[in-house]
């Protein structure tokens, strides 16, 4: 099953990922965590992207894509994957569509996640994220300890 989960940000778009990718056995594919990845192992695509990242400039697509490819190939992938966070533009779409074709994997299922404005706010006012690992924390749903260090990496 190769998935697409897509909708505006705060709509739960990686929480249902988690869901999925648990449930299928297929790996959560998110550019963000792949693109810091590659700059903390300092891949030669990494050092690329952190140069772009440390200038406060956004990664380009073509970075992004190379990072995917290198990705979607891994062993884990065979049965398929969902991304998460990408593409956000027709571009990424239509280049993400092609990388799909050269590889000769099958089309997306594409599933847009649709909640109300005033529950995306609440949401966002809400989220808390560790500057290390990413970890997800919520004020109301799933609050940071109370000391803010991370459980899971120390951040």
């Amino acid at each position: 099953m190769y998935l697409i989960l897509f909708g505006a940000p705060g709509v739960g778009k990686g929480t249902q990922a988690k869901f999925i990718s648990q449930h299928y056995h297929i790996p959560q594919i998110s550019t963000g965590d792949i693109l810091r990845a590659a700059v903390r192992q300092k891949t030669p695509v990494g050092k690329k992207a952190g140069d772009i990242m440390a200038q406060g400039k956004l990664v380009p697509d073509d970075i992004i894509l190379e990072l995917i490819r290198q990705r979607i190939v891994q062993k884990d992938c065979r049965n398929g994957f969902i991304l998460d966070g990408f593409p956000r533009t027709l571009i990424q779409a239509r280049e993400i569509d092609a990388l799909m074709s050269e590889l000769k994997l099958p089309p997306f299922r594409c599933i847009e996640i649709v909640v109300p404005d005033t529950e995306i706010l609440t949401r966002l006012i809400n989220r808390r994220v560790c500057e290390q690992c990413a970890a997800d924390y919520n004020l109301v749903t799933n609050p940071p300890p109370a000391d803010l260090v991370c459980p899971r990496c120390g951040g």
